[in-house]
């Protein structure tokens, strides 16, 4: 029976790193006595948060979609929004206009009919 390692961030983190220098998954798995498919996982990982970190506009769906697309696995929304919220990212969302209740439109427009004769 194999016995397991808790690995920690900063051995993670020169694997990670030796990976981006161009070593190979086996290399870094004979190096360090961990399996390929835990290599594997890790750079996987690391590939995942980083195409959600350089799109932060992207909504769950549109990432579910794009997935789906490139791989032929069908991952709903709300699986993606999960995952995403778990490693502590959240979709911007640019906000076009203000919503404006009408309580604020009657404020802003007294406001402005108060301040009309302002002269700089």
């Amino acid at each position: 029976m194999t016995q397991r390692i808790h690995l920690d961030d900063f051995l993670r983190g020169r694997i990670i790193g030796r990976l981006e220098c161009g070593r190979t998954q086996v290399e870094e798995s004979e190096e360090f006595g961990i399996t390929q498919s835990v290599i594997s996982r890790f750079w996987q990982r690391l590939q995942d948060d980083v195409t959600a970190r350089r799109n932060r506009r992207s909504t769950a769906s549109d990432l579910s979609r794009q997935l789906s697309s490139a791989t032929g696995t069908t991952v709903s929304r709300q699986t993606v929004y999960r995952r995403l919220v778990h490693i502590g990212l959240y979709a911007r969302r640019s906000v076009r206009c203000v919503p404006h209740t009408a309580t604020h439109c009657r404020l802003r427009l007294t406001w402005s009919r108060e301040h009309a004769l302002w002269t700089t």
